[in-house]
């Protein structure tokens, strides 16, 4: 059971890994992955997060997740054995939920290592247990829309969420053709 499953405020600032939203005059550190607040977002502007609270210790720490299949994936993620939240908030930094699906059913280990602090070991160990998981913790994965496709294909790309994100937001929205937007992010990337 979780104590805090979502967080909703004004941001009050953020940084590289971090966004501190404030709430009714209280202000929460959640650490996110990277790009979750892009340099666009603005101080006050409001938040909606999925949230998962980890108590280690004698530290608590709240995690926040732009969808309830991130967060899902991060709690799965920090029930293997060596990945910890910090590793695990890195992997969602690198893979969106639908990419992390693909690279565990395709087996794909070259792609878990590229996450700072994922050697060989560890990516075969995140593949071989998440592998039976894998369709519980995302069951909608193959009904996509052509801008998550176009999110995928930038971020297996090498792309940040970030790029990636504000890539998709200036990409007019005259077609549902998934090549023609991904052709019209990439020349929006290149011209940056």
């Amino acid at each position: 059971m979780a104590l805090i499953s979502g967080i909703e405020g004004d941001i009050q600032s953020f940084g590289d890994g971090y966004v501190d939203v404030s709430i009714s005059g209280i202000t929460f550190r959640v650490n996110i992955p990277n790009g979750l607040i892009s340099d666009s977002e603005t101080i006050g502007t409001s938040v909606s997060l999925s949230t998962s609270l980890q108590i280690r210790q004698d530290n608590l720490s709240i995690y926040g997740f732009n969808s309830s299949a991130m967060r899902d994936f991060f709690e799965t993620l920090i029930t293997i054995n060596g990945v910890g939240p910090r590793l695990a908030l890195a992997i969602l930094s690198v893979f969106d939920s639908e990419t992390l699906h693909t690279v565990v059913e395709t087996e794909d280990s070259d792609s878990l290592i590229r996450v700072p602090g994922v050697g060989k070991r560890t990516a075969n160990r995140i593949i071989l247990e998440l592998k039976g998981k894998i369709e519980q913790l995302n069951p909608d994965a193959q009904i996509l829309s052509p801008d998550d496709d176009v999110f995928n294909s930038l971020t297996a790309l090498g792309y940040s969420i970030q790029e990636a994100r504000e890539a998709i937001r200036n990409v007019p929205d005259q077609s549902s053709n998934t090549e023609v937007k991904l052709r019209a992010a990439l020349q929006f990337l290149n011209s940056q």
